[in-house]
């Protein structure tokens, strides 16, 4: 197998993840002296001004999912006037306890929860999604006796199911999806066994912004007594909006009998600051399981509904506060804008004879190609300032419209570049690819450990000082 991609990536790695090594303010100790307060803004100042402008212009996949200014100062000024609170102090500061559960009764009446559904705010999808599976775990083995638990996932299913997994000693079973990337019904079905304790559905997935079979998928493991949970991370606080503009949303939320626990990330398009979640239960029974409580500590009485202990108060303010001052008027006015964006994306993709559209997306618009090297025409994006998503298995790019993606000419000037990329490769078929190997070599089973190890030695560039 040819390393030379590798040897040839680690360089690159390094400047683009390590671009302020010189020039700028750098510790690798505590400093004698403390640096004066307002050299030290004037150093954030300018970082944050050379990277709002990788993102203020619309050409980054996902990532800001509102990014107006005075959006952006209304909920920094709300964070400034919470920074000192922690819910683990709930007696300290009960403010942020209202705020919590405030976000967890509008984010579950957004998804038609029924009398007796709760939940808890979390740190990110990611967290949702790992306390929604500790829970499953929890829930059977105490109700079931199952003490080898099992789940089941599309390949499309996001990876934390993977993390919680490997964390919590769940065995998963990921079965292939259709040719048009929902869950396939029946394999999932086959799957099933003694051990089976939940089985996950996407709305949408990452991917390629296909919603899965949410109804029959639910209803199979409502028939056999397991748990169903509908990972709405992405897609949470947009489809209900869009169902309420009158496009197509196929049932993902609680109206489905069989559903028992959804995860709905705020901070995507919800628009509340980055480190917030929500992961609602149908009922508190469930939800107990998530919980940890312990009694005889010499350190007191000690008990946390979620994986950290002290957390970010002001998060939650800030969540909250985005969530109140948009009200639903605000939300369906961006879900439009939305919609009506990734449509224009979608039918410049259809244009464009080299490439296919995965499935029929809504918002998150995803392409691959059958005569060119998809990764090529990334590539060719990202000199052009464009900052998108590769996917494979197959291969194939997306890109997550956001509010961002809105902002007039910013679709027009994405398919005019798309079109200048596809041509370039086109006559260039050979031209080096950057990642495209990389992707190339996740898709051979013999070679995802060279992967692997690459992976981690992206994550000890991120550390290095």
């Amino acid at each position: 197998m040819d390393t030379s991609a590798f040897e040839d990536l680690v360089p690159q790695l390094e400047k683009a993840l390590k671009p302020y090594k010189e020039g700028f303010l750098s510790f690798s100790e505590i400093p004698a002296t403390g640096c004066s307060r307002e050299d030290i803004l004037r150093e954030m100042e300018k970082l944050k001004s050379l990277e709002e402008a990788h993102w203020k212009d619309g050409k980054v996949s996902g990532a800001v999912y509102h990014g107006d200014q005075s959006h952006i100062d209304f909920v920094n000024r709300v964070y400034a006037l919470h920074s000192q609170s922690n819910p683990l102090h709930a007696d300290v500061f009960p403010a942020t306890t209202k705020f919590e559960a405030e976000i967890v009764s509008m984010t579950g009446h957004m998804l038609n929860a029924p009398k007796g559904a709760c939940g808890t705010v979390s740190s990110g999808g990611t967290e949702s999604i790992l306390l929604a599976m500790k829970t499953y775990r929890d829930w059977a083995r105490e109700t079931k006796g199952i003490t080898e638990p099992e789940m089941i996932a599309p390949t499309t299913a996001h990876a934390a199911f993977d993390k919680a997994a490997q964390y919590f000693c769940i065995k998963m079973h990921r079965i292939p999806v259709g040719e048009d990337f929902r869950a396939d019904v029946a394999a999932m079905r086959a799957a099933i066994n003694a051990n089976t304790i939940v089985m996950i559905g996407s709305a949408p997935q990452f991917p390629h912004g296909i919603i899965d079979p949410i109804e029959e998928l639910s209803e199979l493991a409502r028939e056999r007594g397991i748990g169903f949970h509908t990972d709405g991370c992405l897609g949470g606080f947009l489809l209900p909006w869009i169902e309420k503009l009158g496009y197509p949303v196929p049932p993902f939320d609680f109206r489905l009998p069989g559903v028992t626990s959804i995860s709905a990330d705020t901070h995507k398009y919800g628009y509340a600051p980055k480190g917030t979640s929500v992961v609602l239960y149908r009922n508190e029974e469930l939800r107990h399981f998530q919980y940890f409580t312990s009694t005889d500590w010499p350190g007191g009485l000690y008990f946390s509904p979620t994986f950290a202990g002290s957390r970010p108060g002001a998060l939650s303010a800030g969540c909250w506060a985005a969530m109140v001052s948009l009200g639903e008027s605000g939300y369906l006015r961006a879900a439009q804008a939305i919609v009506e964006t990734a449509a224009k994306i979608k039918q410049g993709v259809r244009e464009i004879p080299e490439l296919k559209l995965c499935g029929d997306p809504l918002f998150l618009v995803a392409f691959m190609s059958d005569s060119l090297d998809v990764f090529q025409v990334m590539e060719r994006m990202t000199k052009k300032g464009w900052s998108l998503n590769g996917l494979h298995s197959p291969a194939a790019v997306h890109i997550c419209v956001t509010l961002r993606h809105t902002q007039p000419g910013v679709a027009e000037q994405f398919i005019a570049d798309l079109k200048e990329a596809v041509a370039y490769v086109k006559a260039n078929p050979n031209a080096p690819s950057g990642v495209g190997p990389i992707y190339g070599m996740a898709s051979i089973v013999e070679a995802r450990y060279m992967v692997d190890a690459l992976l981690k030695m992206y994550m000890d560039i991120l550390y290095q000082v």
